[in-house]
């Protein structure tokens, strides 16, 4: 378990500091970590969605979806492995 040794402070109105304090009364725990747990859950969530999405310059992207949309070219060396498959697999 770690000490926590950083402080941070924030101001709600009287009506926001109740509905915490209630929320934090039915979850059995004390305002301080009801209000720190909520605010790292958060954090953790939005977090994981950040690193979660990849972000590239709109060029490349424009790049990607013009070759999805481009027509298969032949390759060789796949078209040269794909005949050599041929001869040496029998299928019965």
């Amino acid at each position: 378990m770690s000490t926590a040794t950083a402080r941070l402070e924030f101001r709600v109105s009287p009506q926001e500091k109740s509905k915490i304090e209630r929320a934090a009364e039915l979850s059995g725990e004390p305002v301080s970590t009801f209000a720190r747990t909520a605010a790292e859950e958060k954090a953790d969530r939005i977090l994981r969605e950040y690193e979660a999405t990849t972000i590239v310059p709109a060029e490349f992207f424009d790049e990607l979806i013009a070759a999805f949309d481009a027509r298969a070219q032949a390759n060789p060396g796949l078209r040269n492995a794909a005949r050599r498959l041929r001869a040496t697999v029998t299928r019965d």
